[in-house]
């Protein structure tokens, strides 16, 4: 072989492991801040990442404020539909179309091109249930007052229309909406409560696992989003996370591709103990200053003849352990 080809062989061979052992980063050099008029709403997120869903309801407004490095390049600002003002550079008030359904928000750093695009899911208003259906979806009911009076146990406002054309849609960068869908069986449009904190809360796992060498592609959302008449024909309690769009429950699955958890502490079996490698990952997390706000439910199952080990998250806003 000559010594050019061979060169060649060496570089393409180093470059793909280089790709295949590289996490590209999600952010962008400027993060976006959503301050909610509703102080039911936890909507005052800043968002790190370049994709994230938001849901709202029809004409609800917010206000985005950009933070960058250099505020003397300011990012613009493109809405598809809705009521757009500036308030002040990098700030805008932005309000929601009168009906339901999916519209766009970019945000663009005219220079690196560097976008955040926020998919904006217009909410079907929750007084449309009746009688526990929604256009012929069952919902059921949600406990008439929240667990502790906390906002994270408040009947929704409304539920985001999922059909077959949107269910593809990103929600973060890892995950698209349909992924959260509940299991119960019916066809389009299906409908779901998701809150912004855990996506980010997601974003934030797979970027620790990347940095402690585990090269996820994303997470397996096993179990999201339940309608409480899905959740009560489970068994579950009326106040899991699930329904209120707080709560997954996930698993690694990267290699193989199976729909079971990986051998993630390499002894050989796939197991609960796997289970653990991934939580104890997830608390240490939980015990750092940034990570406050996503505090929440953490614990891990075993494998039935129905599903493999798996860890529960949510935000609920305090600490809750617990094993199967």
């Amino acid at each position: 072989m000559k010594l050019s080809a061979f060169l060649i062989i060496v570089l393409l061979t180093y470059s793909n492991l280089s790709q295949a052992g590289h996490h590209r980063s999600e952010r962008n050099s400027f993060s976006v801040t959503i301050h909610s008029f509703s102080k039911h709403s936890n909507k005052d997120e800043t968002i790190p990442f370049n994709t994230l869903g938001i849901s709202l309801l029809p004409n609800e407004r917010f206000i985005l404020q950009v933070k960058t490095n250099k505020p003397s390049v300011p990012v613009k600002f493109q809405a598809e539909q809705g009521k757009t003002r500036q308030l002040a550079q990098q700030q805008w008030q932005w309000q929601a179309p009168n009906k339901p359904g999916l519209t766009v928000l970019r945000l663009i750093h005219p220079i690196s091109k560097e976008t955040t695009e926020l998919n904006v899911f217009v909410m079907v208003p929750a007084s449309n249930v009746k009688n526990g259906m929604l256009n012929g979806y069952q919902i059921g009911s949600y406990p008439r007052l929240p667990f502790k009076n906390m906002t994270t146990y408040e009947t929704p406002k409304g539920f985001i229309e999922v059909t077959e054309a949107n269910q593809d849609t990103k929600v973060s960068p890892h995950f698209t909406i349909g992924e959260f869908l509940s299991h119960q069986k019916g066809g389009f449009p299906k409908y779901l409560v998701l809150r912004e904190r855990l996506l980010l809360k997601l974003e934030h796992i797979i970027e620790t696992l990347y940095s402690k060498h585990f090269p996820v592609d994303s997470l397996h959302i096993m179990s999201g989003y339940r309608t409480p008449w899905y959740n009560k024909s489970l068994g579950q309690g009326p106040y899991s996370q699930h329904i209120y769009g707080g709560a997954a429950d996930i698993y690694i699955d990267v290699n193989p591709k199976d729909g079971y958890m990986d051998d993630l502490n390499k002894d050989g079996k796939r197991d609960y103990q796997d289970a653990k490698v991934l939580i104890d990952i997830i608390e240490e997390m939980e015990g750092q200053s940034l990570y406050n706000k996503f505090v929440g439910g953490l614990a891990r199952y075993r494998k039935t003849p129905h599903h493999g080990p798996f860890v529960h998250i949510d935000e609920r806003g305090y600490k809750a352990r617990w094993n199967d």
